[in-house]
């Protein structure tokens, strides 16, 4: 039986051929990105912007109706979109909402709020049973949106140090210009479309990062390996050479991971949809900087074949030159 090949066997596209362009864009897209975040801002959840989360059992029934809820507590004064999640077992759920901004030190707003939510909920379902009712206050969420970003600034730095000590120290800079690049635009993305940032999005980022990671190990591994085989070779020929040759393997592993992530995207439960979003955008931003930025990066730091090939020692030198190999 024939095996199906999406990408044909010895292909030559000249990726490297429009570095510069590409490399260009990239810069103003980050720039932008950044230009984004700072003026939009991002639309923080609960997790980062503080609010309440309401605990709730269902006594008489063994799963929520989590989407019902949703939307009859969404469409509540002062309420916005909440974010609605089975807690435990089928049948209890965590309600979080976001405060407005005039609940900002003002805790009997937020009690009036609360009240009108648990309120709302009794008068609509006769089998609820409140649990509990936590706050999570303006400081809480500021030392979970440092520790976040400490968290993504770790990820990055751990990466570029592995591929320094496996490569060499230019890899680990290309390899952190492209990571930065995923996340700058990820952010981004986030910024013009307004989607809720939270935990879950953190969650997303980390996992684009591995993504991107792997890609770009996959890619700098075939080239370390063509620089030993082609000492000769220019390097952008080289380069374009062995992202043609882990061509296959790139298209086949973002395919595998799109038949998953598609239905989610299109049919999915809301509350996923900004993590779905992001890793889906992060697969194609991941396989771009791979080939546009990780590899293009080597040629301007000076990447040559003589950091992978051994130096001849004297002994071995003069030996050669005994036997007229030099």
């Amino acid at each position: 039986m024939k095996l199906l090949k999406l990408v044909p066997e010895n292909t030559n596209i000249k990726f490297l051929r429009l570095r510069v362009p590409f490399f260009i864009f990239s810069l103003l897209l980050i720039a932008a990105s950044w230009a984004l975040v700072l003026v939009n801002g991002l639309n923080y959840g609960v997790d980062f912007a503080g609010g309440q989360e309401i605990r709730a059992t269902f006594t008489q029934t063994d799963e929520a109706p989590i989407a019902e809820l949703r939307e009859s507590v969404g469409a509540l004064e002062n309420v916005g979109s909440p974010v609605v999640q089975t807690f435990g077992a089928p049948n209890e759920v965590s309600i979080r909402v976001k405060l407005p901004p005039e609940a900002e030190g003002n805790p009997e707003f937020a009690a009036e709020m609360t009240t009108a939510i648990t309120d709302s909920l009794k008068s609509d379902y006769s089998d609820i049973r409140i649990d509990g009712v936590d706050s999570v206050s303006g400081k809480v969420s500021g030392e979970f949106r440092q520790d976040a970003v400490l968290a993504l600034l770790a990820a990055m730095l751990a990466v570029a140090l592995y591929i320094w000590v496996r490569f060499e120290w230019q890899f680990g800079v290309g390899a952190l210009f492209a990571l930065f690049h995923d996340v700058s635009v990820t952010l981004g993305m986030f910024a013009l479309f307004q989607l809720e940032f939270s935990l879950q999005i953190i969650a997303a980022i980390l996992a684009i990062i591995g993504y991107s990671l792997n890609d770009t190990i996959v890619v700098y591994d075939r080239i370390r390996e063509n620089l030993k085989k082609y000492r000769k070779m220019p390097l952008p020929e080289l380069l374009d050479l062995s992202v043609n040759e882990t061509l296959a393997r790139t298209v086949m592993t973002s395919l595998t991971l799109l038949v998953a992530l598609v239905p989610l995207l299109l049919i999915g439960p809301a509350s996923l949809f900004g993590l779905v979003a992001a890793i889906t955008a992060g697969l194609f931003i991941g396989t771009y900087s791979s080939v546009y930025l990780a590899a293009p990066v080597l040629i301007w730091m000076g990447v040559t074949s003589n950091s992978f090939v051994p130096q001849e020692t004297k002994e071995e030198r003069q030996e050669k030159i005994a036997r007229g190999e030099a």
